[in-house]
């Protein structure tokens, strides 16, 4: 069946009332039966929840094969936690048939891949897909299609019962000896734990794993004992020094600075650009530089912006701290200038990803934004976003909360170079779609900007600031004379990923790319 992103998709997986993608605001409205989180009741008060070990603390939950466990990833690519817990799990207890449902894999997570193809891990929920898991999975290797979902569809699926976590595990960073926990005060900080929440909400049992016990109370609790059956104190949880990459830092180079200043007149032009807007950055080189430029437009306007959500980079809270900025939501932090600002900069605040963007509550920040700055791996003439797969087709990447900001947000800008070495950024099709064109309103790239034919108002505000723009099929035809026309990939029937839009429904698929003949 075809989408609304001309995406077919199979009938085989159009069960159990799941629908195709029907337009961004196809669910809006429609009522939704949260689950009702399970919870273990104690009367008789508890001195401490510490036990010896991981595997202490798996017996503790009654941890079995079948189970789904669930991750978050705050610590990114510096996480030892989930490797920890899978290797108790499956090396030392014996258990197979696992579902891991985590806010995002990366390399950090390389030995997972060995258990997908030992067929001990059999299926993968998930934001992001990096690294040996992404290779294996795009192989055909894992029992079961992975699910990709979006930082905000993630929450949505948990709190409707579509995921069932029976375990969540929480990398904290300080906990005390009942589980309050936080993502700061200890040797491992990543900041917010925003992504946790709802897994320690939703889940039938919760283990905190911290390398940094603290008197209790540790206040105000990201996760509160309430909802934590154990707590296990290791030797590291992670390397916090690996959680900024090296695309969250702002770019220097004159491409993408030039780029970067086309963003802030574009925003300048607009209505929504005046004191008190609200605004969100992604952590792509051009996007960050943006930033720079945005603070040159309002000191010229005399505005500040009102608030900034998201995931959180330095530049953000230096914004903060000039003032310029009344307050910073934040729901996971980029690099450790963030780590070590929140909840210590006035101002800096944590939420967690359902208030940041689940579509299905009463009032995702999300929904409040004036604009939204993102990249791109690919672009089509549709103004449809890749930010999952390569152009190989290997699962590399994550939509994160991309296709949220760029549902929710009153402007959404896609950045990206018009070329990257030898491949067309801006295309006809792009591998996958992530997020749809619906969502998008401008391009900008090296260039030349364009605006979605649904935004007349956009181009309007361009034309009367006088900022040239042309269409995004010139854009596409430039690229192709540059590097050349892509060749189309060639699939085999077998579906590796379902990608679903935020709403639930099915956006599009990922299927198991044809070997290459030699």
């Amino acid at each position: 069946m075809k989408n609304a992103v001309g995406r077919d998709i199979p009938e085989s997986l159009l069960t159990n009332g799941r629908e195709v993608y029907q337009g961004k605001n196809y669910m809006d409205g429609k009522y939704m039966q949260k689950a009702a989180p399970k919870t273990r009741r104690y009367e008789k008060p508890q001195e401490s929840k510490i036990v010896d070990s991981i595997v202490d603390a798996l017996k503790a939950v009654g941890a079995r094969s079948g189970m789904t466990f669930s991750f978050h990833h705050h610590l990114r690519n510096g996480d030892f936690v989930v490797n920890m817990v899978m290797q108790a799990a499956i090396e030392e207890l014996g258990l197979d048939e696992i579902t891991i449902a985590a806010t995002s894999l990366g390399e950090a997570h390389d030995p997972v891949a060995q258990y997908i193809e030992d067929g001990k891990v059999v299926a993968i929920q998930t934001s992001g897909i990096r690294g040996k898991i992404g290779e294996v999975v795009s192989a055909g290797k894992l029992k079961t299609p992975a699910i990709i979902r979006s930082h905000g569809g993630r929450p949505r699926a948990i709190e409707a019962g579509e995921v069932h976590i029976d375990i969540a595990v929480v990398a904290a960073p300080t906990s005390d000896c009942v589980g309050n926990c936080r993502g700061i005060g200890g040797k491992s900080n990543c900041g917010s734990l925003g992504y946790a929440m709802t897994d320690a909400k939703y889940a039938d049992h919760v283990i905190v794993v911290t390398d940094c016990l603290v008197d209790f109370p540790n206040m105000p609790a990201s996760v509160e004992a309430i909802d934590v059956d154990a707590v296990v104190v290791v030797d590291s949880i992670g390397n916090p020094k690996k959680i900024a990459s090296a695309a969250a830092r702002i770019s220097q180079n004159p491409r993408d600075l030039m780029m970067a200043e086309n963003v802030a007149k574009v925003i300048a032009s607009t209505p929504y650009f005046k004191d008190g807007f609200s605004f969100q950055t992604g952590v792509g080189g051009p996007s960050l530089a943006a930033n720079l430029f945005l603070e040159q437009e309002m000191n010229k306007r005399g505005i500040k912006m009102g608030w900034a959500i998201g995931g959180i980079c330095g530049p953000m809270v230096e914004m903060l701290k000039k003032g310029l900025v009344g307050k910073v939501i934040d729901v996971q932090d980029f690099d450790l200038d963030a780590v070590n600002s929140i909840n210590q900069t006035p101002g800096h605040y944590e939420m967690s990803a359902s208030q940041y963007a689940n579509p299905a509550n009463k009032g995702a920040f999300v929904n409040k934004l004036d604009f939204v700055v993102l990249a791109a791996l690919e672009i089509d003439t549709g103004f449809n976003v890749n930010v999952l797969t390569g152009s190989d087709g290997v699962l590399r990447g994550a939509p994160g909360g991309h296709p949220d900001t760029a549902a929710g947000s009153k402007c959404c800008i896609i950045v990206t170079p018009l070329v990257r070495g030898r491949m067309a950024t801006v295309c006809k099709n792009v591998v996958t779609v992530t997020t749809p064109g619906d969502c998008v309103d401008v391009l900008v790239t090296d260039y030349g900007i364009a605006v979605n034919p649904l935004r007349p108002d956009l181009i309007q505000c361009l034309d009367e600031a006088g900022i040239p723009h042309v269409t995004i099929e010139s854009l596409q035809e430039k690229a192709y004379s540059l590097v050349g026309t892509p060749d189309d990939l060639e699939w085999e029937d077998k579906v590796v990923a379902v990608l679903e839009a935020r709403d639930g429904t099915i956006l599009d698929v990922v299927r198991k790319i044809k070997p290459v003949k030699l």
